[in-house]
Formats: C-alpha cells, sequence, structure tokens
C-alpha cells in the first residue's frame, strides 16, 4: 500500500514501508530511542520530516550539520573554547556543552539526545580500560569511537582560609571541614570516593553540606563560603581563586557516535584544542598535558 506523501505522522506499517524494514525491526528502534518517534494514545507515530532528518544525519555522519551537542563531565578548558568558537562562527552553526557527569552524558549519548560525551573516571594510567569498559556497559557502544582530549591535574579545592588552618589533606577529612560532594555518576564524585577509599573512608564519614552538579558549581560554593573543600581539576581551583591539592592527573576524554568524528564542526573544534591559543590558556590554568589531543583510543575497528 503506498504511502501518502503528506502525511506528517506515519504509523508502525507506514514508516516500516518508508524505510523498507520489518515492524519488528521498528520496534526495536524505537525501544532503543534510534529513531524520532512519539506516543499517542497507545500508538507509536513517526514524523515524517524527524524521520527524513534522522535518515539524512545517519547517510552522510553528520557532515553537513550545523550543530554539536556535547554532554558529560565538565572541565574549563573546553568551556572556554567552545564558547569563543561559539560566538566566531556566529549564526552559521552553534555548538552546545552541558556538563552532566559522566555517566549522565553516557545515558544521553545512548538515547542520541547528545553527539559526543566527555568523560573522566579515575587515574590516567587506567583510563585506557576503564573508559571502554563504561562505554560497553550501553547498548550502541559498537557505533562509539573515544577520543582523547587531554590530561589534566585532579585534586582537591579548598578555601585559602582553610588552608592555612590544616597541616596535611588527612586534617580536610575531619569533621569540622564542610565537603561539597559531586552528584552521582559524576567523575568528580568517583574520584572522590577513591580517595577517601584509599584513607581508608567513605563519604559518609564527611560533613556534606551541598551537592554541586558541575566543577564551576563546586568552587563557587566555596568561594561563596557555602563549603570549604571540594573534588575537582587544578584549573577550576585556579579561576576561582582556592587553593588546590593535587592528587594525581587523569584523562578527560570524549566519546562520540562514528560519524560525529566527520562533522566539520567537531574537527573545528578539535584543531582549537590543538592550537596555540588552547595551549595558552591552559598555561594559564594550569594542570594540563595538551600533548596527545586527538588521538583515537578506542572503537577504530
Amino acid at each position: 500500500m503506498a504511502i501518502e506523501t503528506q502525511d506528517a505522522y506515519m504509523s508502525v506499517r507506514q514508516v516500516a514501508e518508508y524505510l523498507h524494514l520489518n515492524e519488528k525491526k521498528i520496534y526495536e528502534l524505537v525501544k532503543e530511542q534510534q529513531i524520532p518517534a512519539t506516543k499517542v494514545t497507545g500508538k507509536w507515530l513517526f514524523p515524517r520530516g524527524l524521520v527524513d532528518r534522522w535518515l539524512n544525519e545517519s547517510a552522510n555522519g553528520g557532515t553537513l550539520s550545523d550543530r554539536l551537542t556535547i554532554a558529560g563531565s565538565d572541565d574549563p578548558l573546553l568551556y572556554r573554547l567552545i564558547l569563543a568558537y561559539t560566538h566566531e562562527i556566529d549564526g552559521r552553526g552553534v555548538v552546545n556543552y552541558t556538563p552532566t557527569g559522566t555517566r549522565m552524558g553516557l545515558k544521553q549519548l545512548q538515547a542520541r539526545r547528545i553527539d559526543a560525551c566527555c568523560m573522566h573516571w579515575g587515574p590516567s594510567d587506567e583510563s585506557s580500560f576503564r573508559h571502554p569498559a563504561l562505554l560497553q556497559q550501553h547498548r550502541q557502544h559498537r557505533q562509539w569511537a573515544l577520543m582523547h582530549l587531554f590530561k589534566r591535574e585532579q585534586g582537591l579545592m579548598v578555601h585559602p582560609e582553610v588552608m592555612t588552618q590544616i597541616n596535611d589533606q588527612q586534617d580536610l577529612f575531619k569533621q569540622q571541614w564542610r565537603w561539597v560532594q559531586r552528584q552521582s555518576g559524576a567523575g568528580s564524585q568517583r574520584f572522590l570516593m577513591e580517595v577517601l577509599g584509599k584513607a581508608g573512608g567513605n563519604v559518609d564519614d564527611l560533613t556534606l553540606s551541598q551537592t554541586a552538579h558541575s566543577e564551576h558549581e563546586a568552587a563557587g560554593l566555596i568561594v561563596m563560603r557555602m563549603a570549604d573543600v571540594a573534588p575537582g581539576p587544578r584549573a577550576a581551583a585556579t579561576e576561582s581563586g582556592l587553593e588546590f591539592i593535587s592528587m594525581g592527573w587523569e584523562s578527560f576524554d570524549i566519546a562520540m557516535t562514528r560519524g560525529i568524528w566527520f562533522r566539520h564542526l567537531f574537527q573545528d573544534l578539535l584543531k582549537r584544542l590543538q592550537s596555540d591559543q588552547a595551549q595558552s590558556i591552559a598555561s594559564m590554568l594550569q594542570g594540563y598535558d595538551l600533548s596527545a589531543c586527538g588521538q583515537l583510543i578506542w572503537g577504530e575497528s
């Protein structure tokens, strides 16, 4: 049966005919949130315009798209570069960067709501197996690639007045100091749990005063004296005028569907990360190593 071309919405049967697939496969695509669909009075409907856009995006790998949506882990250097890039391209395109934390970012990538997810999950010498392991927990991981952006110094951000009252980092774990914890699934929260574990403690031992949903928010809460210490990168401490206790280096990587690699907005952003301008900003913020930026570390085959 021919599909009426003027129909704004297609049924399961119609979209199956349109895509030359069986209806069972359409239901699988809906379940995996791969195809644009909406449920009305118990029936799935597929907006023709969005289905066509989805097809075009899948066919050309995103090379013609004028948008790039990034979520996942927060980072001061990446935020500054994206903000400058968005203003430079003006109305010719848009790059969105919404810090959500590593795990939520990967969920959004799985649901195809974003194009790429920034992530950090433990020390840099373990990221080569930790990061792929996180990706492999998601059904779509075989369609993803993982690229290294930079290494950054991770540790504890501390208010300057508190720093004058302690002898070493172990003193920060005493009940008198108010901690900012990050949301569940954030790489910095995972880091905090590991630091405490090595010290023989856990998060419940701390005096938790606030929960922050980004590195910037965590630093801001300390600046406003609503907390005394929080996990985070050296760069976030530097730009907020906080003291910093280094606990090591971590790998900051980006996971994406493979077609995003070829999107011109992504390639331009990558060139910016590899530029002298990025190196200058990294030196100002401190705690970065961009020497291996752009290295594909997983998902090549």
